[in-house]
């Protein structure tokens, strides 16, 4: 069939992927290298960097990163071209995951919204920016990692913002560079067991925004909101085989007509789908019973606690 058509000779080529050090990036880095790709991995810390190369082959490069610094994107494309040696870069994946600080919304400042959507967002795009010119050269591809329940705006921060914008960023740069043989994929992927260690970090992050409040908007939540905020979880949701993400990045980069979406896991393909076409008074009846309700809640029906 036509999906299953593959690019010729593949070994050798140059594949720049971001956020390397755990997670998704970090596996997909480890696949493509055994796959003979040269793979450059870019790591935000030299521990990443140096886990990375001490299982990989020699034909791995790591070079650091950080999404919210200019510079620091603008060496790493200095160090990306050096690499490809006038060849082009042959696919780009992108993959952020910039949670926290998430929460209510009144809890929050701008502050907390520049600390997500300057990583996950604006930093995707500024980097893909600054490859486009190898891209086209090499006719490439470009892969943007993007995980499904962000798609779904049910809590405050810029989580659920950078993933729409990373949505219509893929859809408008797909248009335009298909008549320069770029090809862009969206790889949706729910969640997987790998990310349970960002749920630390948010509760965290959670709690240093409680302590930042005023008494009047601490006393509207209540102590129980905050209690119970820490119980609900997508832990139930989650999937351990994170095979099929690798597969669908696989497939979007060696693919000679790669898909324009992919949807990995099966929260993404079920639930989370389902909430982005539902209407909106039934998914907002589902985060009501499902999340606990401020002290002060002037809504019927609260409390009733799901832990999904």
């Amino acid at each position: 069939l036509w999906y299953e058509y593959r690019v010729r000779n593949l070994n050798g080529k140059h594949v720049f992927i971001t956020g390397c050090d755990t997670g998704l990036g970090n596996s997909l880095a480890k696949w493509l290298d055994k796959k003979g790709f040269c793979v450059i991995a870019a790591c935000a810390t030299e521990k990443g960097s140096q886990e990375l190369r001490s299982c990989s082959s020699l034909s791995l490069k790591t070079v650091n990163l950080n999404l919210a610094d200019s510079n620091s994107i603008a060496r790493a494309v200095v160090f990306v071209t050096e690499q490809t040696a006038g060849k082009g870069l042959f696919g780009l994946v992108s993959h952020a995951e910039g949670t926290a600080p998430v929460g209510p919304t009144d809890w929050l400042r701008i502050e907390d919204f520049h600390s997500v959507l300057d990583v996950s967002l604006l930093g995707l795009i500024e980097i893909t920016l600054k490859l486009l010119p190898l891209l086209k050269k090499a006719e490439g591809r470009v892969v943007n990692l993007i995980n499904a329940k962000g798609l779904m705006a049910f809590v405050g921060g810029g989580y659920s913002l950078s993933k729409w914008g990373m949505e219509a960023f893929s859809d408008t740069l797909r248009v335009e560079m298909q008549h320069f043989g770029v090809k862009v994929s969206i790889v949706e992927h729910g969640f997987f067991k790998a990310e349970e260690v960002n749920s630390g970090i948010i509760e965290k992050c959670l709690f240093k925004l409680w302590n930042g409040l005023t008494p009047e908007t601490r006393d509207s939540y209540g102590e129980k909101y905050l209690v119970e905020s820490q119980r609900s979880s997508v832990k139930r949701l989650c999937d351990y085989d994170i095979s099929n993400v690798i597969k669908c990045m696989e497939h979007a980069l060696i693919a000679k007509y790669p898909r324009t979406r992919y949807r990995a896991g099966w929260d993404a393909k079920f639930f989370w789908l389902f909430l982005t076409y539902a209407p909106s008074c039934l998914s907002d009846m589902l985060f009501r019973v499902t999340f606990p309700a401020p002290a002060e809640s002037r809504r019927p029906g609260h409390g009733v606690l799901i832990n999904i």
